[in-house]
């Protein structure tokens, strides 16, 4: 296994799991909305973060908890303030081309507080893929280039291979449940990140 492919499978066995971002990023797909930026708003978020581990940042999220403090917090009202909108739009129980588009400052801006919001993001991206990369010494910058190209590989296959569930999706009895799913994970998440100690 070469140092970049192990740096790849690293990095995409942190981002995969079902989380607020990834959950975004496929409602987008499916909506075929802004789907472009959404996914090079995350991918490139997530290079800098690894970026910023392998030269180091990492110690800093450490050594400050404060941080990791006002982001848990921030986080955890952002989520619940999605989820809320998740369950109106519920309510409503539009289908694709009844609902309403969101703005691209909206999707950009929402993208945004997914990705840095939550501190998993700081300890998985930057602490332990920076710590991980900083293993292979001269070599570190392979592991982070895979782990970043894995990070693109999964954003751009998630976001743009939900477009293919768009029709079958679209009905709004269907939609609804899709509002309500995201909803109670945004809520999960929001939970499980408040009682983070």
């Amino acid at each position: 296994m070469t140092i970049a492919l192990a740096g790849l499978l690293t990095g995409l066995s942190l981002i995969v799991a079902i989380g607020a971002q990834n959950a975004f990023v496929l409602r987008q797909g499916i909506r075929r909305e802004h789907v472009g930026v959404v996914v090079a708003i995350c991918a490139i978020s997530d290079a800098v973060l690894i970026i910023a581990g392998t030269l180091g940042i990492g110690m800093l999220v450490t050594t400050f908890p404060v941080v990791l403090d006002v982001l848990k917090w921030g986080g955890v009202a952002y989520l619940l303030w999605f989820a809320f909108t998740s369950f109106r739009s519920a309510a409503r129980a539009q289908g694709l081309k009844e609902s309403a588009p969101r703005t691209a400052g909206s999707v950009v801006a929402t993208t945004l507080a997914l990705t840095y919001l939550n501190p998993h993001v700081y300890l998985d991206t930057v602490v332990m893929l920076g710590n991980l990369a900083n293993q292979y010494g001269a070599d570190r910058w392979l592991f982070s280039g895979g782990a970043a190209f894995g990070s693109l590989a999964w954003f751009t296959g998630l976001g743009f291979g939900a477009r293919a569930l768009a029709v079958p999706l679209g009905r709004p009895s269907v939609w609804r449940v899709i509002d309500m799913v995201i909803g109670v994970i945004m809520v999960a998440i929001a939970i499980r990140l408040a009682t983070l100690s």
